[in-house]
C-alpha cells in the first residue's frame, strides 16, 4: 500500500477516534452547534488582560532569509502569483534545516523579559511544512536533521513558565496535493486530523490563530472544526480567519480602530518581514512602544512578531529591542496590563487606558503644548504623573485640558493619571471637534468600497478617526471631494490615511468657477499629513489621489482657514 494512502487512512482513523472521544466527553450535554462558535467570556477576558504577546514565524525558509510561504515558487491554488524560490528548492530546504541553537526556554525567557504574556507560534504556514511531529505527513520538522518536535518543546516551556500558549495554523496549504483540487474534501480531513493532533497532544492551548487568506467556512468545514477544538481545548479562544467571526478580530501590520464591544489584536512585525531576513530594517523603540500604547488604548492586544535565525536563536538586536520594551513595562506596565481602552479614543495626542476609577492618559506628542480632550460625565478627584513631574488638569463641561511642562514631557510617552469619582470604562465620550471647515459637509468620491454606506465619503469628514472612506481593492487612482457650502478661505489641510502607506502621490485641487486648480502636491500621506498652502477661496475642494499601491482609504480629510 502506498505511503499517501496509508497516511490518508491514518488521517480518517485519527479524526474518527477524536470524534468518538469528544462524543463520550460530551455525553448528556445539551449544547447546540452554536455553542461552539464562541469562547467562554472569562477566557476572552483572561487573554485581554495579558495585552502583549510574542508572535513567531519560523521554519526552514530562514535558511534563505526570504518570506515564509510567500517566497515559495510553486503554484498557489486559490491565489495568484509565485515566489522567487523554485518549488523543488523550497520544498527541500527542510533536509538542510538543523537549528542547533534552538532553546524553547530561552525564547520564553526573552518574551518574559519583554513584558509579554503569551506566545503564538507558526505550527504550519501556507507552505505546508509542519513544525510539529504530525503523524499525517512526512513533510515535518522531525524528518529534518534537527529531528526534534519544536512545538512540543515550546508547549512544555510555556506550561512550565505559566506563559500563555497559542498555535498559528494556516488552513491554505500550497504543498498538499489535495488542497483546492477535486479531492479537497480529503484535504479537509487532513486539516482536521492535524488540528486533532495539536489540540490533543500538547497540553493546554490558550489561543488558536488561523490564517485563512480570505477562505470561507465551507472551505475548511469550520463549524465541525470549531466543535472539535472546543471539545479538546475548552478554554481556547479562536481568531476570525477561518471564515467565522469566532472570538477576536486581527488587523495586520496596522493599529486597529477603537473597539470595546469585541476583542481584537493587532499583529505586527518588529522588522519588515515576518520571517528572518539578514539586515532587515528594525522599528525604533519609540515606534514599538507607541504602537503598543495605541493598540491597548483602542482596547486591543498587541502580538509582536520576531523571526528566528536559521540556527534557532533570535537575532541579538531584536532581543535587545524587546528587552528595552520590557524595561519600560516594568516601570509603567500598570497602565497597560489588565486595562481597557478609553474612555478617550486614541488621537494624534496619544491614547488612554483605564482600570476601575483610574484613567491613564498617554501623551505621545512631546511638544509641551496643552492637550484638549472631550468632557467626562464624572468628576476628576485627583491627578498625578506616572512618568514623573507635574501636570495641570482643568475640567469644565466643555473639555478636559491637560498641560505638562515641557521639562516634564517624556520623549516616548508621558502618562498622566486621572482618578475619577466612579468607573471609567464604558463612559460615552463624544469626539472633540477639530474645527475643520469640512466637518459634516457634503462629500462625493470616485469610488466607494463595494458601494457600502459604511465607507461613504462622508465618513472622512466626521471628525471620527474610527470611520473612513474606502475604495475597492485594486484601485490605484481616486478622488474625494467636499462641498463647503459657500466660497470659503482655506490655507491648510490635515489628511489621515486609515491604512498608512498606500498613497504614493496626491494633489489638492480647488474649484474656481468650472475649472479645477491645483493648490498643493505631495507624495505619501501616512497616519497624519499636514499640508499648508497659500490661502485660497473656494467652495469645492478635492483630494486627488494620483498613485496608490492598493485601494486607498482615508480616515479624515480636514480643511482649516488661514491663521489670524
Amino acid at each position: 500500500m502506498g505511503v499517501a494512502i496509508t497516511r490518508q487512512i491514518a488521517c480518517f482513523a485519527f479524526v474518527g477516534l477524536l470524534a468518538l472521544c469528544a462524543a463520550d466527553a460530551r455525553a448528556g450535554a445539551k449544547e447546540t452547534a452554536k455553542d461552539f462558535l464562541t469562547a467562554r467570556p472569562e477566557d476572552v477576558q483572561q487573554w485581554r488582560q495579558w495585552r502583549f504577546g510574542l508572535f513567531v514565524h519560523w521554519g526552514p525558509v530562514s535558511l534563505k532569509g526570504t518570506e515564509i510561504g510567500w517566497s515559495r515558487g510553486g503554484e498557489r491554488r486559490g491565489r495568484k502569483g509565485r515566489g522567487p524560490i523554485p518549488v523543488e528548492v523550497y520544498d527541500n530546504l527542510y533536509k538542510r534545516f538543523d537549528p542547533v541553537k534552538f532553546d524553547a526556554k530561552q525564547w520564553i525567557a526573552i518574551a518574559q523579559a519583554a513584558g509579554m504574556k503569551y506566545l503564538v507560534f507558526t505550527t504550519k504556514h501556507h507552505d505546508g511544512f509542519s513544525m510539529f511531529d504530525s503523524k499525517l505527513t512526512d513533510y515535518k520538522i522531525t524528518n529534518s536533521p534537527f529531528k526534534r518536535d519544536v512545538v512540543k518543546e515550546l508547549a512544555d516551556a510555556c506550561h512550565e513558565a505559566h506563559f500563555g500558549l497559542g498555535f498559528y495554523y494556516s488552513p491554505p496549504d500550497w504543498h498538499h496535493p489535495d488542497y483546492r483540487t477535486a479531492n479537497h474534501a480529503r484535504y479537509i480531513q487532513y486539516l482536521h486530523g492535524q488540528f486533532g493532533e495539536l489540540c490533543a497532544r500538547y497540553g493546554k492551548v490558550d489561543i488558536i490563530w488561523f490564517d485563512g487568506l480570505g477562505g470561507k467556512a465551507k472551505d475548511w468545514d469550520s463549524g465541525r472544526l470549531f466543535q472539535m477544538i472546543r471539545q479538546l481545548q475548552p478554554h481556547a479562544i479562536i481568531n476570525n480567519r477561518a471564515g467565522l467571526p469566532a472570538d477576536f478580530d486581527t488587523p495586520e501590520q496596522r493599529v486597529g480602530r477603537f473597539q470595546a464591544d469585541r476583542a481584537w489584536e493587532t499583529c505586527m512585525t518588529i522588522c519588515r518581514q515576518w520571517a528572518w531576513k539578514p539586515n532587515d530594517r528594525m522599528k525604533p523603540l519609540e515606534q514599538c512602544l507607541q504602537t503598543l500604547v495605541k493598540v491597548v488604548g483602542g482596547d486591543g492586544n498587541f502580538l509582536f512578531n520576531v523571526g528566528p535565525m536559521p540556527d534557532g536563536s533570535i537575532e541579538p538586536r531584536q532581543v535587545e529591542r524587546l528587552k528595552e520594551m520590557g524595561a519600560w513595562l516594568r516601570q509603567y506596565g500598570e497602565s497597560i496590563y489588565a486595562t481597557r481602552g478609553g474612555p478617550f479614543r486614541p488621537g494624534p495626542w496619544g491614547a488612554a487606558t483605564c482600570r476601575g476609577n483610574t484613567v491613564y492618559v498617554h501623551l505621545l506628542a512631546s511638544t509641551g503644548e496643552a492637550v484638549a480632550l472631550p468632557p467626562l460625565p464624572r468628576k476628576i478627584v485627583s491627578t498625578s504623573v506616572l512618568t514623573g513631574g507635574t501636570a495641570k488638569v482643568t475640567q469644565t463641561d466643555e473639555s478636559i485640558t491637560i498641560a505638562v511642562p515641557k521639562a516634564h514631557r517624556q520623549p516616548i510617552d508621558t502618562i498622566v493619571v486621572l482618578q475619577l469619582d466612579g468607573p471609567a470604562f464604558g463612559i460615552k465620550v463624544s469626539a472633540i471637534r477639530s474645527g475643520s471647515l469640512a466637518a459634516g459637509k457634503k462629500a462625493a468620491a470616485s469610488n466607494i468600497y463595494r458601494k457600502m454606506r459604511t465607507y461613504a465619503p462622508e465618513q472622512a469628514l466626521d471628525d471620527d478617526p474610527d470611520t473612513r472612506w474606502a475604495t475597492d481593492a485594486g484601485t490605484h487612482q481616486a478622488w474625494l471631494e467636499v462641498d463647503l457650502g459657500k466660497p470659503t478661505a482655506i490655507a491648510r489641510a490635515v489628511i489621515r490615511e486609515a491604512y498608512a502607506g498606500r498613497v504614493r502621490k496626491f494633489e489638492l485641487q480647488a474649484k474656481e468657477g468650472e475649472a479645477w486648480r491645483t493648490i498643493a502636491r505631495g507624495a505619501t500621506l501616512g497616519e497624519r499629513r499636514v499640508v499648508e498652502f497659500p490661502p485660497v477661496t473656494a467652495r469645492t475642494v478635492r483630494l486627488n489621489i494620483l498613485e496608490a499601491t492598493e485601494g486607498p482609504t482615508i480616515g479624515e480629510f480636514q480643511l482649516f482657514p488661514p491663521k489670524k
